[in-house]
């Protein structure tokens, strides 16, 4: 029988970056799987196609449910929650970066489950395994059997194989023949498992939930069950949660972490905390820094909703310019809503962002926004803001520009057709029509997130490979196809 697939995103979604995945895990409560739903619920941003959850209760063992769609749809209704029963449960939501990008397959929905001779284990992994071929080819040969396209099933399949006497270090055994990314949260009859590469390329957050623990991908997740964020997991870091508490290893070779640093300008949510700074505000210092670098004369200050919100602000009060929200947005938009007519579905960005027309006619407007990827969107909003009668438009973008895609988790389009590979910014602006174009550098970007000398060149910081072109971990099976990597200067 042929699977479900999910429909395709509405043309003018495919113009951002797409969220990896997010990830959640929780011990010590009484149905663990209801705090796991509303945590995957404050995730959702991180992952729109699907979602997971698997639990264990000491009488019926392991259940688990996936569904296609929002956790809201799927993951709030008493007949669906009763069947995840126990003090123990995992959960995932997902936007696909491997397997089939777009068509994703119910058996691609993690969390995964596997059986070991010491008992089940299941996991759910954020981020993108940069060896997956080979690894899957080398394990196919020697007699596994994959029951999904995901990289990460390639991780149950290796601790399969190991000789390792336990699951936690059967793992660590497994995610030493890895390379990529990896946030894991893994989870046994007994255990919930967290580990991060040893870059700590994701995020991954613990919190304390009454006599309890749990594990996230951001802040803003624990926030919402009321759980006390007790501390980010190191990178190269695997914590062992039991009735007992929590242990702490390091399997891994120490490295210098390489976070990256597009989780401060987009993906994560601005409520949460990265590296001890809040987001929101990174994103205002964001703003704040275009200012300085990039003044130009205007009436208005507008941000592109709603990721452009914060670093519109900051602009503002760095320019002294006026803030205004020149854009609206239709917050009942889904993201697979599909109109079957040709002429709805030309109307395009207009089923999501609205102008202001009142407020723009005749002024001259500072639009502020995370990124430019393709640019189709970005030509859309443009021709909006003309059409309202706007005198000038500015473009004013909150990272520096995307010219190489990420291969840590992230769903980017092939390098040929990022704007940024192919045109310089001066091009750029012509391409989008605009009376001026200004990405914010790579060092101001850094001074945003607290780096006040900026980028060490000898050792970057973050991982900003999508702008630099410098990969901290070697995309093995992207140079197996014949993807061309930055030469060395």
């Amino acid at each position: 029988m042929t699977e479900p697939m999910m429909p395709p995103a509405h043309p003018f979604d495919d113009d951002k970056l797409k969220e990896e995945c997010g990830i959640f895990g929780v011990i010590g409560t009484q149905d663990a799987a209801n705090f796991v739903a509303l945590g995957l619920h404050a995730l959702q941003h991180r992952g729109q196609e699907a979602g997971g959850i698997v639990s264990h209760d000491a009488e019926l063992g392991f259940q688990s449910a996936r569904r296609f769609g929002y956790v809201r749809d799927n993951f709030t209704s008493q007949k669906v929650m009763e069947t995840l029963p126990g003090p123990l449960a995992i959960g995932h939501v997902r936007y696909s970066t491997s397997g089939n990008k777009g068509q994703t397959a119910i058996r691609d929905v993690q969390p995964f489950f596997g059986e070991f001779a010491m008992g089940g284990a299941a996991i759910a992994h954020n981020g993108n395994i940069t060896n997956a071929n080979a690894l899957r080819r080398e394990l196919i040969e020697r007699g596994s059997i994959f029951q999904s396209s995901s990289d990460s099933e390639c991780i149950i399949h290796l601790m399969a194989r190991s000789l390792q006497r336990n699951i936690p270090e059967r793992m660590e055994d497994a995610l030493r023949r890895v390379e990529g990314a990896f946030s894991i949260v893994a989870m046994t009859r007994t255990k919930l498992i967290g580990v991060r590469d040893p870059l700590g390329v994701r995020p991954l957050v613990l919190g304390r939930v009454g006599e309890g623990w749990a594990l996230s991908s951001e802040t803003c997740a624990l926030d919402i069950i009321g759980a006390e964020f007790v501390r980010e997991i190191e990178p190269g870091e695997m914590v062992v949660i039991t009735d007992k508490g929590v242990e702490s290893h390091f399997p891994f070779r120490r490295v210098a972490p390489r976070f990256c640093i597009f989780e401060h300008v987009y993906f994560s949510r601005p409520d949460s905390i990265l590296g001890g700074r809040s987001v929101y505000e990174t994103r205002e210092n964001i703003g704040r820094e275009l200012a300085k670098e990039s003044p130009v004369e205007a009436d208005l200050v507008c941000p592109v909703p709603d990721s452009g919100t914060p670093a519109a602000i900051g602009f503002s009060l760095q320019s002294g310019i006026p803030y205004a929200m020149g854009i609206i947005r239709n917050q009942y938009m889904g993201r697979t809503f599909i109109e079957p007519t040709e002429q709805i579905r030309n109307m395009g960005v207009r089923l999501k962002l609205n102008v202001n027309r009142a407020l723009i006619k005749g002024k001259r407007v500072i639009l502020v926004d995370d990124s430019v990827v393709r640019g189709t969107t970005s030509r859309k909003i443009k021709e909006m803001i003309l059409d309202a009668g706007a005198a000038e438009v500015h473009f004013r973008i909150a990272s520096p520009p995307t010219a190489w895609p990420c291969f840590y988790g992230v769903d980017t389009p092939q390098r040929e057709k990022l704007l940024a590979a192919t045109m310089s910014e001066d091009e750029m602006r012509e391409h989008l029509g605009v009376d001026s174009l200004k990405f914010i550098s790579l060092d101001g970007l850094y001074r945003a997130v607290g780096e006040a000398e900026g980028r060490n060149k000898s050792c970057p910081q973050y991982c900003d490979a999508c702008f630099s072109g410098e990969y901290p971990v070697k995309p093995s099976d992207m140079l197996e196809k014949g993807f061309e990597m930055k030469a060395a200067e």
